[in-house]
């Protein structure tokens, strides 16, 4: 399957079918894709994520994948220096392509009470595209062999 297909699918399962917000969206679409199985209290602690709970700090979508990069990198051993310094460059590499990590920025006219639920959605999949590219270049850069994606 196509990247870009299973994560339109993993998105709109995870927000429409599960009400999950961008955070938990994000790091449980990133374990679906690198196979990995996440802890029921990883998932309750992503819960107040998006934006810090709505405040509009930073984005949820960053914070998902800050999170994985934890866990994922711990699975596959990498050092913490490693981790953090992948953390850093992700964080960079983000602002720099989507000129910002804050929530309040990113999502499309802010807060506004009459919101729509999961308005994020398109930025979502653009964003988890990205990581997946980030997250594959630390692989190679660090030998280590990039995931199949499991269907």
């Amino acid at each position: 399957m196509d990247l870009s297909v299973f994560i339109d699918e993993q998105v709109y399962k995870f927000y429409w079918e599960e009400d999950y917000n961008c955070a938990t969206t994000s790091l449980k679409t990133l374990s679906a894709i690198y196979n990995i199985q996440l802890s029921s209290q990883v998932i309750d602690a992503a819960q107040g994520m998006h934006g810090a709970g709505k405040y509009g700090a930073q984005c949820g979508l960053v914070e998902g994948c800050l999170m994985f990069i934890g866990i994922y990198g711990t699975h596959i051993g990498l050092e913490q220096s490693v981790i953090v310094k992948t953390c850093y460059d992700f964080a960079e590499s983000f602002e720099e392509h989507f000129r910002s990590i804050r929530c309040s920025d990113l999502r499309p006219g802010g807060f506004q009470k009459t919101d729509p639920p999961h308005l994020c959605e398109a930025l979502t999949k653009k964003a988890l595209l990205f990581s997946v590219d980030h997250l594959n270049n630390v692989f190679i850069h660090n030998k280590i062999e990039i995931p199949k994606l499991n269907n």
